[in-house]
C-alpha cells in the first residue's frame, strides 16, 4: 500500500514527464507495439472465426505475460537490493501506469476552450479525449462528452491501476495497463478483430468490473463534500441506469456523475459514420455547459482525494503495532 500512495502522489505532483516521453516514451507505447505486432502475425483472415478467436486467446495470454513479468523482476530487483531508496525508484515507475493528473488537465482544457474561444475551442479539446465526430457535437454535447470520458477515465484510468496496484504491486498494475490496452486495439466489433480481439474485449471487462462499482463509493463520497452535488443522486442514479449502458462497467461511473451533478450523461451518440443508441444516464439536464465541465472536475479531484485518504488508512490499519 505504501507503493501505491507514493505513486499517487508522484503522478499528481509531476504527471508523466514530456522529456521522459521523448527519451524512452512510455510503457504504453511498448505495450501497444507488442499488441500491434501479435495482431498482425495471429490475426489471419484466411483463418477461420474459431481458430481466430482461440489466436486471440493465446495472444491474450503472452501479452499479460510479457507485461507482468518484466514488471515483477524489476519489483523484486529494486525492493531486494535498493531498499528503502528502491521503494521510491519502484514508485516512479509505478506512477506512469496512472492518468490522474493528464485526465484533469485534458478534461479541463475543455471547459477553457469553450469559454476562450467557443464552440470552435471546444470542439478541438474534447477531440483529444472522445472517439466520437466533433463537428457533429453542439455546445451541450462536448461538455458531456468531457465529463462522460471524465467518469469513465475515472475508473479505469486511476481506480481500477490503484486497485491492482494495491493487490499485486507493479506487476499487477503492469498486467492491467495490458489488458486495458489490448481491449483498447483489440476489442472492436469490426470484421477483423470480432473474433480475434474476444478474449481481450471479455477479460477487460472482467477486471474493470469492481473498480467500475469501486469509483461509485468514491463518486458518492465525494459528492457528500462538493457543494451542490447530490450523494443520494450518484447512488440512485448508478443503481438505477448503470445496467442499462452497453459496457458493463463505463454506466457505472457515468451514471454516478450524472445523478450526483443533476445531469443526463451518455445516450445517442455518433462515433464516425456509427450511431450509438445508448441509454441516458441520469435524469438531469442534458444541456451541459462548461460550468458543468468544472463541477466535474471538481467532483473527480475530490474523488482521487477519497481514494488517496482510502489507502492511507488502509495502510495505516495494517502497520504492525
Amino acid at each position: 500500500m505504501s507503493l501505491l500512495l507514493l505513486a499517487l502522489a508522484i503522478e499528481a505532483l509531476a504527471g508523466y514527464p514530456q522529456w521522459l516521453f521523448r527519451l524512452v516514451r512510455h510503457p504504453v507505447v511498448w505495450i501497444g507495439a507488442l499488441i500491434d505486432g501479435l495482431d498482425r502475425v495471429l490475426n489471419r483472415e484466411s483463418w477461420s472465426d474459431r481458430r481466430r478467436r482461440f489466436a486471440g486467446e493465446a495472444a491474450l495470454l503472452v501479452i499479460l505475460i510479457l507485461a507482468a513479468l518484466p514488471a515483477w523482476y524489476l519489483q523484486s530487483l529494486l525492493l531486494f537490493w535498493a531498499w528503502p531508496a528502491g521503494l521510491l525508484l519502484l514508485a516512479l515507475v509505478s506512477s506512469s501506469f496512472f492518468a490522474q493528473r493528464s485526465l484533469d488537465r485534458h478534461v479541463a482544457a475543455v471547459a477553457e476552450g469553450l469559454e476562450e474561444s467557443g464552440l470552435v475551442g471546444g470542439r478541438a479539446a474534447v477531440s483529444k479525449i472522445v472517439g466520437r465526430d466533433p463537428e457533429s457535437l453542439d455546445e451541450a454535447a462536448v461538455s458531456r462528452a468531457a465529463i462522460e470520458s471524465l467518469a469513465e477515465n475515472l475508473s479505469d484510468g486511476v481506480v481500477a491501476p490503484a486497485l491492482y496496484c494495491a493487490l499485486a504491486g507493479l506487476p499487477g498494475l503492469a498486467a492491467y495497463k495490458a489488458a486495458n490496452t489490448a481491449d483498447s486495439m483489440l476489442g472492436h466489433r469490426t470484421p477483423r478483430h470480432q473474433a480475434f480481439g474476444w478474449a481481450s474485449a471479455r477479460f477487460d471487462d472482467v477486471v474493470n468490473l469492481p473498480a467500475s462499482r469501486l469509483s461509485v463509493l468514491w463518486i458518492l463520497v465525494a459528492a457528500l463534500v462538493l457543494p451542490g452535488a447530490s450523494p443520494s443522486g450518484a447512488l440512485r442514479a448508478a443503481f438505477r441506469d448503470a445496467r442499462h449502458h452497453r459496457s458493463p462497467n463505463a454506466g457505472w461511473p457515468e451514471a454516478a456523475f450524472a445523478g450526483a451533478l443533476g445531469l443526463r450523461l451518455a445516450g445517442p451518440r455518433r462515433y464516425g459514420d456509427q450511431v450509438v443508441d445508448d441509454a441516458w444516464m441520469g435524469d438531469g439536464r442534458a444541456e451541459a455547459t462548461a460550468t458543468d465541465i468544472r463541477r466535474a472536475v471538481w467532483l473527480y479531484r475530490l474523488a482521487l482525494v477519497v481514494q488517496f485518504s482510502a489507502a492511507a488508512l488502509v495502510l495505516a490499519l495494517t502497520l504492525p503495532a
